[in-house]
């Protein structure tokens, strides 16, 4: 379903992709993760055509209509209520009147549906910008750090909707920090650090040879296995 090979990205002087070359399978949860600085975010945004990278090359076998985007950037409008936000995209893609209620229903936002965006938390608006991207049943689903400011009971609840929607047919591409997220949702996974894949495969396997369950930011000793480099240097 997605296809890198020998992907290459800097900016300026600085070497932020080196030879990055994996394959998503269809109907999976691929996972990519490492720590902050590692290229995750970069390689994001080449795969959704955000950036160019420098060489290599990368396919999707999905057009920009059949994809789903949840990005760092939620590119929400704050004036507007939540179902306001969702029916700017709902009309893009044509949908019917019921899949805005039914996308916040989804996340958890039913109660919030004429809520402005600027009274939103965090986490509301984390989950509204995931509502968004889920609204048109997409193919190809990308998110980054889709649970990153949610608080326990909502991330299992994200957690729940996103492998509902991989059972529905989708693939999933999502960013974390958090092995134990990997384990719980992915079906495979690579570990970016300093912008090169130092592992990949199944999360509990490779969790299994390097005997930790800890989030990738204080994976030092593991890091230092896989690279021979100090992950804080």
């Amino acid at each position: 379903m997605i296809n890198v090979q020998s992907v290459e990205k800097s900016f300026g002087e600085q070497k932020v992709l080196t030879g990055v070359t994996f394959e998503v399978k269809e109907k999976e949860i691929f996972g990519l993760l490492g720590p902050s600085g590692s290229g995750k975010t970069t390689l994001i945004n080449i795969l959704t055509r955000q950036l160019d990278a420098d060489g290599g090359s990368t396919h999707i076998n999905a057009t920009p209509f059949e994809t789903g985007l949840m990005l760092d950037e939620d590119g929400l409008y704050p004036r507007l209520t939540c179902t306001e936000n969702l029916d700017v995209f709902r009309q893009i893609y044509n949908m019917p009147a019921e899949a805005t209620a039914k996308a916040l229903e989804d996340v958890g936002l039913a109660e919030a549906a004429k809520k402005p965006v600027s009274a939103l938390s965090k986490g509301m608006r984390q989950r509204l910008a995931l509502a968004r991207a889920i609204l048109h049943s997409p193919k190809v689903l990308f998110l980054d750090e889709p649970t990153g400011a949610l608080d326990p009971r909502t991330t299992e609840g994200i957690h729940e909707l996103i492998t509902q929607i991989r059972d529905a047919g989708a693939t999933i591409f999502l960013t974390t920090h958090n092995m134990e997220e990997a384990v719980k949702l992915c079906d495979r996974v690579v570990l970016l650090h300093k912008g090169q894949i130092v592992e990949q495969g199944e999360p509990l396997e490779i969790c299994e040879r390097h005997k930790s369950m800890r989030t990738i930011p204080d994976l030092g000793n593991v890091f230092i296995k896989m690279t021979g480099a100090d992950l804080y240097d």
